[in-house]
């Protein structure tokens, strides 16, 4: 029994003796020889998301063709993508140009925190604009009604508090832990999963925890989604024409694309087996949805909207 307890004595000791206080975030170590061109390039899309984004949401306010609720939760999405972006990009950036980068633990969970609260809140905003879609297509009588500015404003506020609920519960959590190495992530941001694993301390709380807030954050709105678009499947094929048919398609197609490139990635990168699967694959799905899908959904609602490009074209001549 002495035996034991000094054990769980030295054990106590060890983690309160070696508690780290910074990671060392590895990154793409081994792209060295290709780190300018590589820098360069994660420079230009930082650059085009920012400004695509940045675009997004300046055309929303300044043009009336796109004051409708469907804009609206688009330019939240714009922000929730220049969040997360600028929250990953600049550390990558370090890590590339540096063969590596050197951040406190409290900077490490801080950044994990942001990056929760945006992957959170763009769940919650793609099913709520999946519900708009499904109104304007399957109930469009009943669209102003219910999709009017009180509901929007109300809506995006509990999602950003969700977001920032979300936020809290992990940085509490994650603070609460005792930290003994290895300092070093193998990552080029802090993730959940390196995180925990320079932790001594018991981290099943935060695994349960983990599946809850899925559950909620990101298998709910799922299904929200689907339902949402087999009823829109099941009213379009009822439409006689097929000019009426490509016009209601055509109405949520970009939101489909959307949807599809950020869980598509997400359920790769956290639902499939991690065993099987090598440390740089990993880091390009991650890379995928931190840096490659804030940019393309700016393209891809632009590029395919008529009314950005006319608004855009507007702006243009003021």
């Amino acid at each position: 029994m002495d035996t034991i307890m000094e054990i769980l004595q030295e054990k106590a000791e060890a983690i309160l003796t070696n508690n780290i206080t910074s990671v060392n975030l590895l990154g793409f170590s081994n792209l060295q020889s290709f780190k300018i061109l590589f820098f360069s390039l994660l420079v230009i899309v930082y650059c085009a998301t920012v400004s695509g984004n940045l675009l997004i949401m300046t055309l929303y306010l300044v043009s009336k063709t796109l004051q409708s609720p469907m804009y609206f939760f688009i330019t939240q999405l714009s922000l929730c993508d220049i969040l997360l972006t600028t929250d990953i990009v600049p550390t990558l950036l370090s890590t590339v140009l540096y063969g590596g980068s050197t951040m406190t633990l409290t900077g490490c969970i801080i950044q994990f925190s942001f990056f929760v609260t945006s992957e959170s809140s763009e769940c919650l905003l793609l099913s709520v604009m999946s519900y708009d879609r499904y109104l304007a297509i399957c109930n469009p009588l009943r669209y102003n009604s219910i999709m009017n500015l009180k509901f929007c404003v109300m809506s995006v506020n509990i999602i950003w508090l969700v977001g920032f609920i979300v936020m809290l519960i992990y940085a509490i959590s994650l603070f609460r832990l005792y930290y003994c190495g290895p300092h070093v992530v193998d990552h080029f941001y802090c993730d959940l999963i390196p995180i925990l694993q320079l932790s001594c301390s018991d981290t099943l709380i935060i695994h349960n925890q983990t599946l809850i807030i899925g559950v909620i954050n990101v298998f709910s709105p799922f299904i929200i989604i689907v339902m949402s678009y087999v009823y829109i499947v099941i009213t379009i094929l009822k439409i006689p024409s097929n000019i009426g048919r490509h016009k209601a398609f055509s109405t949520c197609s970009s939101h489909l694309i959307v949807v599809s490139l950020f869980y598509g990635t997400l359920i790769i990168v956290y639902m499939f087996p991690t065993e099987g699967q090598s440390l740089i694959l990993s880091k390009i799905l991650s890379l995928m949805y931190t840096v490659v899908t804030p940019l393309l959904n700016p393209i891809i609602y632009t590029l395919r909207n008529k009314d950005f490009k006319e608004a855009f074209h507007r702006l243009k001549l003021v």
